[in-house]
């Protein structure tokens, strides 16, 4: 397993700062994540907001684009896969002797937003607008290590039936 420093396994890191006689606490989330090469995990990418513009056949492609772009450098078996309007699901497995699935989705992120026409992006905060991000997509992605076989087909049902769970579809099958 690949774990950096010992503090990243606390929720918030507490930084303290002076300002004029008083004393600042402030808590920063830190993220856990679990990065072990070669291993399969499942993923959840949202839209900024929620917008439902995913399955626009132009913003399809794109994506397309983006997953092959992204491949082709840093290479990835994509197991089970589904796009909704407004998020995807997918199970990926990693190479042997990799652990970074963090790298591919910025990648990913990064493609589809680079290219994405101007009129699929939400409203910019003043916190994007510092960081020169655009409003396409949630800033993180949620992942889950699958454990063993009957993790994996768990995760891969949910994948099939999620598009019935959202009434897109009446079936998987479908």
């Amino acid at each position: 397993m690949i774990y950096s420093e010992p503090q990243r396994f606390s929720f918030f890191t507490r930084m303290r700062y002076k300002k004029k006689r008083e004393l600042l606490v402030i808590y920063i989330m830190r993220y856990r994540r679990i990065k072990i090469s070669g291993r399969t995990y499942f993923f959840t990418l949202v839209t900024h907001n929620r917008r439902p513009f995913l399955c626009i056949p132009a913003n399809v492609e794109l994506l397309r684009r983006a997953f092959r772009y992204t491949i082709q450098r840093h290479p990835i078996n994509i197991d089970a896969f589904v796009l909704l309007p407004d998020h995807l699901h997918c199970i990926w497995t990693l190479p042997e002797d990799d652990h970074n699935f963090s790298m591919r989705w910025r990648l990913i992120k990064s493609y589809f937003s680079r290219y994405c026409q101007d009129g699929y992006h939400g409203i910019v905060s003043e916190s994007r607008q510092s960081k020169q991000e655009r409003a396409f997509w949630q800033r993180r992605f949620w992942e889950h290590l699958i454990r063993d076989d009957r993790d994996y087909a768990k995760h891969v049902e949910y994948i099939h039936y999620n598009p019935v769970k959202h009434g897109l579809v009446n079936a998987p099958k479908d």
